[in-house]
């Protein structure tokens, strides 16, 4: 029950059904959810812990606008591409893996482990074996970018492998991927785990650099 409360009032909020200013009650929530106070209270303090929501005596609970919220946690990720804007989210969060991949990728390069090299083709072989199965490619399309982030030697670039799996994760949600796996997409990222394999940064961060044009003009041509 305290994530549908969450759920629900946290994607309220994100796609507007909630307005900046609104007040909302424990009493009302408890009402609205059947719930006991401390649930509702459990779930709010969740909810300004996301900067959603602040709560002040004699005034209760206020909606917060949308320059205060926590833009990297995965739940608004998640509820903001549910919503009217997510063609907005989708640029924001594409820019910034535009930002962030070649970087990561020429990190890589210096800083993965023998073994994360490994993985790293392994996981480009996997998508390319799975291209037909849109389940399995995404789960190895997941884990090729949370790889990259961690083995690039940047503990910032490693904390957003949870904002980057909710991105590709989205895409499939709402329909944005192509039928299936485009060759030149497959092709650069195998180019970049073996740029990586062999140790080359320039390579890497090319080859990423390329992948993420790819992947911007998808959204662009079907967001």
């Amino acid at each position: 029950m305290n994530n549908r409360i969450i759920e629900v009032v946290g994607s309220e909020i994100v796609t507007g059904a909630l307005t900046p200013g609104t007040r909302l009650t424990l009493d009302g929530l408890q009402e609205q959810f059947g719930v006991s106070r401390t649930v509702v209270r459990d779930c709010m303090q969740i909810l300004e812990a996301m900067n959603l929501v602040y709560s002040k005596r004699r005034i209760g609970i206020v909606v917060l606008e949308a320059e205060h919220w926590n833009v990297y946690d995965p739940r608004i990720i998640r509820w903001r591409l549910a919503g009217p804007g997510r063609s907005s989210q989708f640029r924001s969060l594409t820019e910034l893996r535009i930002a962030v991949e070649p970087l990561a990728a020429a990190g890589a390069a210096r800083a993965a482990s023998a073994e994360q090299r490994r993985a790293l083709e392994d996981l480009a072989a996997r998508m390319r074996r799975d291209a037909g199965d849109p389940e399995a490619f995404l789960a190895a399309d997941i884990a090729f970018h949370a790889l990259l982030l961690q083995a690039s030697g940047n503990e910032m670039f490693a904390s957003l492998r949870t904002v980057f799996a909710e991105v590709l994760s989205g895409r499939s949600r709402q329909n944005l991927m192509p039928a299936g796996p485009r060759p030149e997409a497959l092709d650069l990222h195998a180019g970049v785990a073996e740029a990586i394999g062999r140790e080359d940064p320039a390579a890497a961060r090319a080859c990423m650099a390329e992948l993420l044009v790819e992947v911007e003009e998808a959204i662009r041509l079907q967001g």
